[in-house]
């Protein structure tokens, strides 16, 4: 059972939300919070696996709450869902300890998605907000040149290829339409450029790849 707390201002959406996310059976909405302090109180007295955090908010912000919630018990995963999405508070959000960022048009199925990636440590960000941070990414990362030194196995010509499909946010289905290949072939690829980068998802994949000069 993943164990939520909403942080939101608006009730309504509380509301709507908690009711969204009652109908998956492994989900569990054990508190509701309606500003930054008592999400972190709330957080720290129920431990929930997952928060979906607002940004704005009265009393304390969802960045400040995210960034304290971190340093207190790391072991909860952040959400920010939003209806902003300013590089500012994309990158702060990130840096405070927030493992995902989506707006707050995104699907019931998106969001469901989400939350189980998120409480198993993964990233999770709407495909805008990832074009964001690749974007930040690559004015400010310095790239290694000799990637063979930091690769036990270089990835394929192939690899690379749906890697820079993927620093685009394009989807499985897409970067298949896109190479005229079968979405289970990309799906294979990405297993394989996974394990050779040493990372757990798209968005890890895409970054190291960045470090390493490799796209």
């Amino acid at each position: 059972m993943i164990r939520i707390l909403i942080a939101d201002d608006q009730s309504l959406f509380r509301e709507a939300l908690r009711t969204l996310l009652s109908v998956q059976n492994d989900f569990e909405v054990i508190a509701e919070a309606c500003n930054g302090e008592e999400a972190l109180r709330l957080a720290v007295q129920h431990h929930p696996d997952v928060v979906l955090m607002d940004l704005r908010m009265p009393v304390m912000d969802g960045i400040t709450a995210t960034r304290r919630l971190h340093s207190v018990l790391s072991s909860c995963r952040v959400i920010v869902l939003t209806t902003f999405d300013e590089d500012e508070d994309v990158l702060e959000a990130l840096r405070s300890g927030a493992v995902g960022y989506l707006l707050k048009d995104v699907t019931s199925e998106k969001l469901y998605e989400a939350i189980r990636l998120a409480s198993r440590g993964e990233y999770v960000l709407h495909p805008t907000i990832t074009a964001k941070v690749i974007s930040h990414i690559a004015r400010t990362a310095k790239p290694v040149l000799n990637e063979s030194a930091t690769l036990v196995e270089p990835l394929s010509p192939r690899e690379i290829e749906i890697l820079r499909l993927v620093a685009t946010a394009a989807s499985n289905k897409e970067i298949a339409d896109q190479l005229v290949i079968a979405e289970g072939t990309v799906k294979n690829h990405m297993r394989n450029i996974l394990s050779k980068l040493g990372v757990r998802d798209r968005l890890q994949a895409v970054l190291k790849a960045k470090e390493l000069g490799i796209i």
